[in-house]
């Protein structure tokens, strides 16, 4: 008789990039993974994960997955690393060795600019993720600037707040009505969900959701807001002239708290439900009931996610939908206020990790998202500096994630580029990499991690053998810095011995201290989250009047129409607004199965998203253009033509198309992947991607 293999529980913490960071318990089972769980220790993920992590056992054990390094043999582009004409296995010594003398002729021609690692967030680990620094600013290659997430969310929460905090994500459960603004949380922040349900079920609470199409957290409200993409800010005002309007603005509050209530309230007095109704395509009786339950309801959490600031106004729109809670006077209230993420409540030092020592602030500071234009050499974009002719790619696929893709592929192709990816399975990246390395799992290495959407430190102890040759992001740092001839006190440290430094250094204990509590609960008292002795501002006001150039957020200086950002909230129409040539207007949304291209190689996260590449579009406008559902169709602009399936489904407006992914390039018809369509110029103030706004044009090619 079989006897069931012994199983012990393991605890982690997920890597990926997603604000709720969840804490994990993992059966451990002969050497593998077995369910992976979620924590009911810890009181924000209480016991909730998504089903994609769930099932990380499938990822972990992929038969997929490099286990040696390898060198490229064939043409660039082959994806089958299996193929012998292609792809040749070689030691770890050789691959290293090669990689640092093609860094070093890189830097001999053209000087240590010609170098730039490439990296993101595919782990949110800070020893693993950010060490890469270390190397650079040891060999002054050229600097990243993160811009294809985060920068129009943070510029726009910081500019009304001052400070990228706000309160306690647990208070949800407190709230009265909790506002879930541009996330599709059940996807995408599964455990905003368990805390809104949970002020529901205790406290009969009522949720609200605003977002673009009719998705599975649209489903679960009481206030379901269905807007066109890129007018929030536009909502945001009508509901805060109602508030003005029916009494229910907090005038108290407005005049201790808020740097010019009676200027917004002027501005204010022609943006009416009827106005906003007129841009967002809401009607105006759905304005006026969101905006009395908001007005008559203290308890009032607005839960801010990024989706609506992936728009060219979307750092206006972030500041017009916070600005709401210090109408209302919100924020004094437990359970109330606005919240987009805690990033500024750790204060840890990764001075170490990163080589701060070494930053050499006149090195050139490339724009990630813009990694096209820079492949391809425009001029603009290299700020005078040479071109990129050597990369060293982690945690990332620009080959699929990146913006304007047509330009993305030209660049990688290019016969005078040498790129190394240190990648867990074959991407479209790793596909164009001169040499492939292999990579660990998070559960394969010790990391330390934080959560933006929530308030703690948690460790990731490695708690499995890698299979196979694979190494940590760690080890192929110091690898190369022996080779390159680099000496800095971070080099030759375990990451265990990283995260002992900085936990010390930051002032929260030692490593021995976290393993044995598993997490630091780092939420500021009650009076400083709610900003209650003052916003973060110097002036300790919540600005409506904020200065946009210098707002105190990720910065590398003022860029995109920054001149051109209202004054006070208002509607911004910088967007991409339809065209006659371009009729519909795309947001490229996430999938619930895949997360960025991460588990988009995984058969069951491929089959629960359909197992194809889909674009939803309105029956009504799916008639009109000749489209079946099913049936084959081409989206096009001026970046580029791709071709995929149709979804008529009516939980989109008429005018608007949206396609959830991001999808494997190869699993559209002709090769090419969504982010072909979406645009890489700089949202203002300072950078950013817009994804989510796209204006093209739509036909029909084939029957379902």
């Amino acid at each position: 008789m079989n006897r069931p293999l012994p199983t012990t529980i393991g605890h982690s913490a997920c890597p990926h990039d997603c604000p709720s960071t969840c804490a994990l318990e993992v059966d451990l089972i002969d050497g593998g993974i077995g369910r992976v769980r979620g924590s009911k220790d810890l009181d924000y993920t209480a016991g909730v994960i998504c089903a994609k992590v769930a099932r990380y056992a499938e990822r972990i054990h992929n038969p997929n997955r490099f286990l040696h390094p390898l060198r490229r043999k064939g043409e660039k582009g082959n994806a089958d690393w299996r193929d012998a004409s292609a792809w040749e296995r070689i030691g770890w010594d050789e691959a290293l060795d090669i990689v640092a003398q093609a860094f070093l002729d890189a830097e001999a021609k053209d000087g240590a600019e010609a170098v730039w690692p490439y990296h993101y967030a595919g782990t949110m680990g800070l020893v693993q993720r950010d060490g890469i620094h270390r190397l650079r600013h040891a060999k002054r290659y050229s600097r990243q600037f993160d811009t294809i997430c985060t920068n129009p969310a943070w510029a726009g929460y910081a500019a009304g707040t001052g400070r990228l905090a706000g309160p306690d994500p647990r208070e949800m459960a407190k709230s009265d009505l909790v506002v879930i603004w541009g996330t599709n949380a059940v996807a995408t922040q599964i455990n905003v969900m368990t805390h809104a349900i949970k002020a529901r079920k205790e406290r009969g609470a009522r949720i609200a959701v605003i977002d673009v199409y009719r998705n599975e957290t649209m489903k679960q409200a009481d206030i379901a807001l269905c807007l066109r993409p890129g007018t929030d800010a536009a909502l945001a005002c009508a509901v805060m002239h109602v508030c003005f309007r029916d009494g229910h603005a907090d005038r108290d509050y407005l005049a201790k708290y808020t740097d010019c209530p009676e200027e917004l309230e002027a501005l204010l007095a022609t943006r009416t439900p009827e106005w906003a109704a007129a841009i967002t395509g809401l009607g105006v009786d759905e304005i006026e009931v969101f905006a009395l339950a908001v007005g008559t309801t203290k308890r009032t959490y607005f839960r801010l996610g990024y989706g609506f600031t992936r728009s060219r106004n979307g750092a206006v729109s972030m500041h017009a939908a916070s600005s709401i809670a210090a109408v209302t006077g919100a924020w004094q209230y437990e359970g109330g206020g606005a919240f987009h993420t805690n990033g500024a409540i750790f204060n840890l030092d990764k001075s170490l990790i990163e080589g701060h020592d070494r930053l050499d602030p006149s090195v050139r500071r490339l724009d990630q998202s813009r990694i096209g234009a820079i492949l391809c050499g425009e001029p603009e974009v290299l700020f005078g500096g040479p071109p990129v002719t050597a990369m060293l790619v982690q945690n990332t696929n620009p080959m699929s994630v990146a913006p304007e893709q047509d330009k993305v592929r030209a660049g990688f192709a290019r016969d005078d580029l040498f790129v190394c990816v240190h990648e867990q399975v074959m991407t479209e990246t790793a596909a164009m990499a001169d040499i492939v390395l292999p990579a660990t799992m998070f559960l394969e290495h010790d990391d330390i991690y934080r959560g933006g959407g929530h308030q703690h430190i948690l460790l990731g102890p490695k708690l499995v053998e890698p299979p196979g040759e694979c190494r940590t992001n760690h080890e192929v740092f110091d690898g190369l810095a022996t080779r390159l001839g680099v000496e800095h006190p971070g080099f030759g440290m375990s990451e265990r011995e990283h995260i002992d430094w900085m936990l010390q250094k930051s002032g929260r204990g030692t490593l021995a201290d976290l393993e044995a509590a598993k997490w630091i609960d780092c939420q500021p008292d009650f009076r400083t989250s709610h900003f209650l002795d003052g916003f973060g501002h110097a002036d300790g006001k919540f600005h409506f009047r904020p200065d946009w150039p210098r707002v105190d957020a990720p910065n590398n200086g003022p860029m995109g129409p920054w001149q051109g950002l209202p004054e006070l909230p208002d509607h911004c129409t910088v967007i991409e607004e339809a065209d006659d040539a371009h009729p519909f207007r795309l947001a490229t949304s996430p999938a619930r199965s895949f997360l960025n291209s991460s588990f988009n190689e995984t058969p069951s996260s491929r089959a629960k998203e359909g197992g194809r590449p889909e674009v939803m579009i309105h029956p009504e406008d799916a008639a009109g253009h000749g489209i079946g559902d099913g049936g084959l169709v081409r989206l096009g602009n001026h970046r580029g033509v791709v071709t995929l399936h149709a979804r008529l489904f009516d939980g989109v407006r008429r005018g608007v198309l949206v396609s959830e992914g991001v999808w494997p390039n190869a699993a559209f018809a002709d090769g090419k992947g969504i982010n072909t369509l979406t645009g890489a110029d700089p949202v203002a103030p300072f950078g950013g991607a817009a994804f989510h706004d796209n204006r093209v044009w739509i036909e029909a090619v084939g029957p379902a």
